[in-house]
């Protein structure tokens, strides 16, 4: 009996079995296709899909973020800075009176403080002295403002507070405090203030001048060199 030679046999075996193998692949194509499964699809649609899962359902990949124009603009109003200040916060234009009830600066000081600058006002026109109001009611901007500017002019919170007090303890912020000119209108006050409660408070601030009910009976207070010795100026 003759014998294959070794090399005819593993010839044979290298050829059958890649046959096998392709034989075996369209017999499983064809099954799948009878029972009308789905076919693997390639690894680049697979990629597609995944990209494409709503996440939370059993995805881990994340929506790309918004481009520029669809992301909300940041918020500007906390950028924006306040105008200067105006009428409305307390700056009074040149030549008003304790009679304009048009300006808020003098129509939002206390009621009583205002009613007794009204009484004294005609006697003092009689003797030919008008009193002009330099400044009344202010807003807590407008106070915040002047007292910057006071920090600057004087060189230092210490100094500034000699004459300009901040918005949480200026009596003209809570409409309780009026400057009063020109200096004739002050030195009538001086001398007859007393007898409608008027009353300066401060050495250093012959202009400004605060209600004391009591004056009228006991005359006014002793004055405060300046406002740092005022107990309603400390913290």
């Amino acid at each position: 009996m003759t014998r294959t030679p070794p090399s005819s046999r593993t010839s044979t075996h290298r050829i059958r079995r890649p046959l096998l193998v392709v034989v075996l692949v369209a017999v499983l194509a064809a099954i799948v296709v009878a029972l009308g499964l789905p076919l693997l699809k390639p690894s680049s649609d697979s990629d597609s899909d995944s990209s494409s899962a709503t996440p939370g359902q059993g995805s881990s990949v994340r929506p790309p973020a918004p481009s520029l124009p669809d992301r909300a603009p940041p918020d500007s109003s906390q950028q924006e800075r306040r105008g200067p200040v105006d009428e409305a916060d307390g700056v009074v234009p040149d030549g008003s009176t304790v009679l304009d009830d048009d300006v808020p600066a003098v129509a939002n000081l206390d009621a009583d403080l205002l009613a007794a600058l009204r009484r004294a006002a005609p006697e003092a026109a009689d003797g030919g002295v008008a009193f002009t109001v330099n400044s009344g009611w202010r807003s807590p901007e407008y106070q915040n403002q002047l007292l910057r500017k006071a920090v600057a002019q004087y060189g230092s919170e210490a100094e500034a507070a000699r004459w300009v007090a901040t918005a949480t303890t200026s009596p003209h912020v809570s409409g309780d405090a009026v400057d009063i000119g020109p200096e004739e209108a002050t030195a009538w006050l001086a001398e007859h203030g007393a007898a409608y409660g008027l009353c300066r408070i401060y050495r250093n601030e012959p202009w400004h001048f605060e209600l004391r009910t009591d004056a009228p009976d006991r005359g006014c207070p002793r004055r405060y060199a300046d406002p740092t010795q005022d107990p309603r100026m400390r913290p």
